[in-house]
């Protein structure tokens, strides 16, 4: 009987207890992708400005402006391999480039946050099945929001000539410079690509390159029938703090859904025998 108690003290008091938890550390996680501006009007997102590439040697710096999931500006100085002589490029005063990334783990972690909102305090759970489904639907989303900003997206090299985000830029971008921004866990990550364009009568060993985060120099690929090679490569990165603080509260978050279950799996023998 003894064992029964337990069990049913678990289901009413210390599953909500942890719920209570969880939905405390996600809310500050959500919080974190849409910080309010100091001091400004209501609903104004904080503005902050992260910069690129510090060493002499650098041959990309730039200072990027992140206001939530866009960046709202960019401002870029790549210094061309051949002549080296430096271009700049700013983003266009009416243009902001959505980071995809961010606005799915925002949504994920909001998605979880509905999950657990949908079980107050009033509501009894009946068996243990039931808490560690609700547990397996929130893992799910807090998996899926860390995957989105540990994982960038592959891309192929046409894709990303085509992607509009070269289109940003005032003065536009030669024809021979691509650009592609990803979150990597906490940074902010900007690849710069320098491409030549291959004569057709060296194109005999042609070969596309596949989909892939980086390209290397020596990746080749056709866009609006032209056939290029991507000469250099630059990538830069800054960390963006609280990006870092929302995967400590997913793994923290994933260990407190884990340990629930555990617990419930302590009494399985118990509650596997009892009709659902």
């Amino acid at each position: 009987m003894k064992m029964e108690e337990e069990f049913n003290w678990l289901l009413k008091e210390e599953v909500h207890a942890v719920l209570k938890q969880l939905q405390d550390i996600l809310k500050e996680a959500s919080r974190r992708f849409s910080m309010p501006s100091p001091g400004l009007c209501e609903g104004q997102l904080k503005q902050e400005n992260f910069i690129l590439g510090s060493s002499t040697m650098d041959q990309v710096k730039g200072v990027l402006t992140l206001q939530g999931e866009a960046l709202t500006q960019a401002d870029i100085n790549i210094k061309v391999a051949k002549s080296s002589q430096v271009m700049h490029f700013a983003f266009r005063d009416d243009k902001q480039w959505k980071l995809q990334q961010i606005q799915d783990a925002r949504n994920h972690v909001n998605q979880a946050l509905q999950l657990l909102s949908s079980r107050d305090e009033s509501y009894t759970f009946k068996t243990g099945a039931e808490v560690n489904k609700l547990m397996d639907a929130v893992m799910l989303q807090l998996s899926r929001a860390r995957n989105r900003l540990t994982t960038p997206a592959s891309m192929t090299l046409p894709e990303l000539a085509a992607s509009g985000l070269v289109k940003m830029f005032t003065p536009p971008m030669p024809g021979d410079v691509m650009v592609n921004f990803y979150i990597n866990l906490s940074k902010l990550c900007l690849t710069v690509y320098q491409l030549h364009v291959l004569q057709p009568n060296t194109t005999k060993n042609f070969k596309s390159a596949g989909s892939s985060v980086l390209h290397n120099p020596g990746a080749m690929f056709e866009y609006n029938n032209t056939k290029f090679e991507v000469s250099h490569v630059h990538k830069v990165e800054c960390v963006v703090p609280w990006l870092n603080d929302t995967l400590v509260f997913f793994t923290i978050s994933l260990q407190l859904c884990q340990q629930l279950k555990d617990k419930i799996s302590v009494f399985s023998s118990f509650w596997n025998y009892r009709p659902f």
